[in-house]
């Protein structure tokens, strides 16, 4: 039986409700990544997305959490049928309204990415695509470029000049994510902000992920990737996730 307009509307009403108290009920946390918690966290393992320009496939051992931190280590082993083998970290829970923080050293080498990001899609919960970002681009250890999706729309990619580089130690990287903004900090910095004038911006609740990666044929954004003939690596010894103007510290020391 297809359902009526009017039921059709109740159904994307309950929908959006559903949005709602997901975002609304998102628990708060700090991990500083003393030990790897199973129960909350989740290595990607002998997978790679669909993407044939991320030339890498994830391994559960290429995550590893050592001496108080997590290690994503980028080799020429190979998984999932492509060349590289890498790690990415992700949140079993979804995430909405709130304060996301990570203390990152980042990969620097021309061709991969270290990411921080935010992200639900198809295949989570049949959800469109929305992410929020940081993307650290290894050849330009100096910058890191913030972008967000929403229905699977990009396009929004903004490069911030750190005046440091994001591969020699770690630095506190956040965003709020708010029903009218999203706004970026670097140190407890504000670099840059979104009020949804380029486009709508994310509702729907997206698992945190860490990531490191190799690229192909994405020499204009990413440069060429060469294997420097040893693992690359990227590091981050925090990440937390408070509630909106939450006057815990989260990852702040």
């Amino acid at each position: 039986m297809r359902p009526s307009r009017s039921g059709l509307a109740i159904l994307a009403g309950l929908a959006l409700l559903t949005v709602a108290a997901r975002a609304v009920d998102s628990p708060p946390f700090v991990d500083r990544l003393s030990t790897y918690d199973k129960a909350f966290w989740r290595k990607s393992h002998n997978w790679a997305n669909g993407w044939k320009k991320n030339d890498t496939g994830w391994l559960a051992e290429h995550a590893s959490v050592e001496d108080g931190r997590l290690v994503l280590r980028l080799s020429d082993s190979g998984a999932a049928g492509r060349p590289y083998a890498s790690g990415e970290y992700q949140t079993r829970a979804f995430f909405g309204y709130g304060r996301y923080e990570a203390r990152i050293k980042a990969a620097a080498a021309p061709g991969v990415v270290t990411g921080f990001f935010t992200y639900t899609g198809p295949s989570f919960n049949g959800d469109p695509h929305h992410e929020i970002d940081f993307e650290f681009l290894g050849k330009s250890p100096r910058q890191v470029q913030v972008n967000y999706f929403t229905d699977g729309v990009g396009g929004k990619e903004t490069m911030i000049d750190l005046g440091f580089d994001a591969s020699e130690d770690f630095h506190l990287y956040a965003f709020e994510w708010r029903p009218d903004s999203i706004r970026w900090f670097v140190d407890g910095r504000l670099v840059h902000e979104e009020t949804g004038a380029r486009g709508p911006l994310p509702s729907a609740p997206g698992k945190i992920f860490l990531h490191l990666w190799a690229g192909k044929d994405l020499d204009r954004w990413l440069g060429r990737f060469a294997y420097p003939g040893h693992p690359l690596t990227a590091e981050v010894d925090c990440v937390a996730f408070q509630p909106l103007d939450s006057p815990d510290p989260g990852c702040q020391f």
